[in-house]
């Protein structure tokens, strides 16, 4: 469908009240069971599931669920209304169309729907995941699936509680190639693996500066949008999408794009739980905008035995470095180094191993996104955590370690190019990432009197507790929540 500007909302709307009538009262006269409880179904029975959120990784989650046999997309929601009208073309040949709703909470209410996916802006997922939970529907939430520490472990608690499964998107979880590389990893035939570089790096622009409020879109429900934050609409060009550079909605790329990358370090080091030490070191360098997170990064986790370094570059790649040579011009990638070789996984579905002689000693390759959501319909039918390729408890710990980072960042302190932490200062890894990150910043004529670099506070965890011995740092670690939209404590 192609709209004059002034016509946009209006022909969303009229969409929208379209698919309303022609589907829901159907849906609805299959409604089964209570309140809180799941509705029984049939092993030839498809699920039921509805997506919110349908921009950005909403267009991926509405392809994923009409592409799976074992499921029905019946339901859609999105407090914007245009955001249908941008799934329209996916939707209009379906002989049986998915409903709308732009309050996500009367999905909530209809007890055919045994899936609710999440795509929404990061503030969201927690608390909509679990009143899903509560309402008797098994959960798919896009990474992060936190917006801070806590809210992950909340949710794994619900989970656990009301015996619901919840998976987070992370897809490399599932694709073959990445599986088998880091069964190599972990084979032992790299030697001993003690360190994982995440990378990200892509180049992100900056979103203006301005001093008025967002022009909000005709028909968007801002309180909807607002959810757990504050209803205050915030200072910027664009509403939509840049509130990942918000840490109010977002959380930087350390919480966007590298929860995929700092996931796949974690799980090829063997870590089933937060480090002892975190430390990250970054700024919102090369432009003065109003988003308040950094946009290049350095993030250090430290196990007993193990080092994870998180690697987030958002400005032009103009330098060549040693991860680039190692690992081909990657935008994402992951390395493990071992003392006999080392794997490199350049995207999400590849991997390949070398010794240090340079001689490439396996490859891998394979894998859909859609993959993850078939595994997710997996352990829905069987009731099993253990079936998913990345339950909640293993996606929380993930997205923790990236919002962990982003704390250490926010408490810190303005520094001079060259500081370095003192965590892992003699580990040769680390050295040749700082090295590379300096000349990286040198080669984009970072003026660091107009964009400042910040020495993040080293932190000090203990992984039972999920706590800092840092009370400044354990109040970011949570959040204040709007009236209305708490997030539920077990």
């Amino acid at each position: 469908m192609q709209f004059a500007r002034r016509d946009f909302v209006g022909q969303a709307l009229k969409a929208a009240a379209t698919v309303v009538a022609t589907t829901r009262n159907g849906i609805a006269s299959d409604a089964a069971g209570t309140a809180g409880q799941s509705r029984a179904v049939g092993p030839n029975e498809k699920l039921r599931v509805a997506v919110v959120g349908l921009c950005g990784r909403g267009a991926a989650h509405v392809q994923a669920w009409l592409a799976n046999p074992d499921a029905e997309l019946v339901a859609l929601a999105d407090c914007d209304p245009a955001g249908l009208v941008k799934r329209w073309p996916e939707l209009k040949d379906l002989s049986r169309k998915p409903y709308f709703e732009q309050d996500f909470r009367r999905l909530l209410d209809d007890k055919s729907i045994d899936m609710i996916s999440i795509a929404t802006p990061n503030h969201w997922h927690a608390v909509m995941a679990v009143w899903a939970m509560q309402a008797g529907k098994d959960v798919y939430v896009e990474k992060p699936c936190s917006h801070n520490v806590e809210e992950g472990r909340v949710i794994t608690q619900w989970a656990r509680k009301l015996g619901r499964i919840c998976q987070m998107g992370a897809q490399s979880r599932s694709m073959p190639g990445i599986r088998q590389a880091i069964d190599f990893v972990r084979s032992g035939k790299l030697g001993t693996v003690k360190v994982a570089h995440a990378l990200c790096y892509k180049r992100r622009r900056s979103i203006g500066l301005v001093d008025a409020s967002a022009p909000l879109p005709s028909g968007l429900n801002f309180d909807l949008w607002a959810g757990p934050a504050p209803d205050v609409v915030p200072i910027r060009k664009n509403l939509h999408y840049d509130w990942h550079w918000d840490r109010v909605t977002g959380n930087g790329d350390l919480g966007n794009q590298n929860p995929h990358e700092i996931d796949k370090g974690r799980w090829g080091l063997g870590k089933k739980e937060l480090p002892k030490r975190v430390v990250s070191i970054g700024g919102r360098l090369g432009y003065v905008d109003n988003g308040n997170v950094a946009n290049s990064q350095i993030t250090l986790f430290q196990w007993d035995d193990a080092l994870l370094i998180s690697d987030v570059r958002g400005l032009e790649i103009k330098t060549p470095t040693t991860v680039a040579r190692k690992a081909g011009e990657v935008s994402v990638a992951n390395i493990w180094w071992g003392t006999e070789g080392y794997v490199v996984t350049p995207n999400y579905t590849t991997g390949v191993a070398f010794d240090y002689d340079g001689h490439e000693l396996a490859r891998w390759q394979g894998g859909t996104d859609q993959l993850h959501f078939a595994n997710f319909v997996l352990g829905v039918r069987s009731r099993n955590p253990a079936d998913l390729n990345l339950d909640i408890e293993e996606g929380h710990i993930s997205s923790a370690l990236a919002h962990i980072g982003n704390v250490s960042w926010a408490i810190g302190e303005t520094v001079p190019m060259g500081t370095r932490p003192t965590l892992a200062a003699d580990e040769a890894h680390v050295r040749d990432t700082f090295a590379s990150f300096d000349a990286h910043l040198v080669a984009n004529g970072i003026d660091f009197t107009q964009t400042p670099l910040t020495l993040g506070r080293e932190l000090v965890l203990d992984p039972r507790t999920e706590r800092s011995t840092d009370p400044a740092a354990n109040n970011l670690f949570t959040r204040d929540y709007r009236k209305g939209y708490e997030l539920p404590r077990v």
